[in-house]
């Protein structure tokens, strides 16, 4: 009789990093469970309509030993008239989602927040580590913050492991956002007014993430109930050097140009886009120490993986 495989749910399996995670998790000897919104055929799947306060998860967590989820609200296109939404999916559907998970004894549950909770720039400052006091930006990052404080009361009353990954900007092939507008740029040969910014920014190739998540589940903590993991490449470049790297793996040559970072925070900050500012020009360096003391090392490095990103291969 062959071994019984561990079993791991995995909500938003076919969102941009889900889609890089199941794989991975297959070919490290998980069964892979997929939460879907309508049946699709599969026999991998488990029929989620919605997530939030309410959520019935009993039948897909029978026989599940370990929760990756991935699902969350995260762009509306007008985000402050949705904070019901954010704290329907964000906030008390994870919670519902967790305290189902331990109630039926999953063992392990991997939660991937945001390094948002930390603010969009560590400008002036040392690079952000675990200990720092939160002050989140935004109604995303707002959410992820209490969904990380409430899942932190829920390790304290039972005997789940829970693991809170806060990643900066995840890149891969299928990404889509910040990445996917750079990317294009890049390849129209768009002149891109950003030679001149000095910052240091961290990024996070997606077979890293899933590296971190595997490498978690393989190693759970022997005393906590409860951790907080920021993970990033090794590597945390300029802007202008991520723009030039990001050009060498697509084969192109960026237009990049000089104009006085001061100037571009004006122009930024009067069209009211100080997000775009924060994310280009600031800078957001963290403090990987603690993922790194866990034993686990980066898998690819920040060329290879945006080279893998830019590939035909999906995953």
């Amino acid at each position: 009789m062959s071994e019984r495989k561990p079993v791991v749910l995995v909500t938003g399996a076919s969102g941009f990093v889900g889609r890089h995670v199941v794989p991975a998790l297959a070919r490290e000897g998980w069964s892979v469970r997929r939460t879907v919104r309508s049946p699709e055929g599969r026999n991998d799947e488990a029929v989620i309509e919605s997530i939030g306060p309410e959520t019935d998860w009993q039948a897909a967590l029978e026989g599940v030993d370990a929760v990756v989820h991935l699902a969350a609200r995260v762009h509306h296109k007008r985000e402050e008239h949705a904070a019901d939404l954010y704290r329907n999916v964000n906030i008390t559907g994870t919670l519902q989602l967790a305290r189902s998970a331990a109630k039926i004894g999953v063992r392990q549950f991997i939660f991937i927040s945001t390094v948002l909770v930390h603010g969009r720039s560590n400008e002036g400052r040392a690079p952000f580590s675990e200990d720092d006091a939160l002050t989140p930006r935004g109604v995303y990052g707002v959410s992820k913050a209490e969904a990380e404080a409430a899942l932190k009361d829920l390790a304290s009353e039972t005997d789940m492991k829970i693991s809170v990954i806060r990643p900066p900007l995840v890149y891969g092939a299928g990404a889509k956002g910040n990445f996917a507008l750079l990317t294009r740029a890049v390849n129209l040969g768009l002149p891109l007014p950003l030679a001149a910014i000095r910052n240091q920014r961290a990024f996070l190739a997606v077979q890293n993430l899933s590296s971190f998540i595997l490498y978690r589940l393989a190693h759970p903590d022997s005393v906590s109930n409860f951790e907080i993991f920021l993970v990033a490449d090794r590597e945390q470049v300029s802007t202008p050097e991520f723009i030039s790297r990001l050009g060498k793996a697509s084969g192109t040559s960026p237009r990049l140009f000089t104009a006085p970072p001061a100037l571009l925070s004006v122009l930024l900050r009067m069209i009211g886009r100080q997000d775009t500012y924060d994310s280009l020009i600031g800078s957001l360096e963290l403090d990987i120490s603690k993922a790194i003391a866990t034993g686990w090392r980066p898998q690819v490095s920040l060329d290879e993986g945006l080279r893998l990103a830019l590939s035909a291969q999906e995953i």
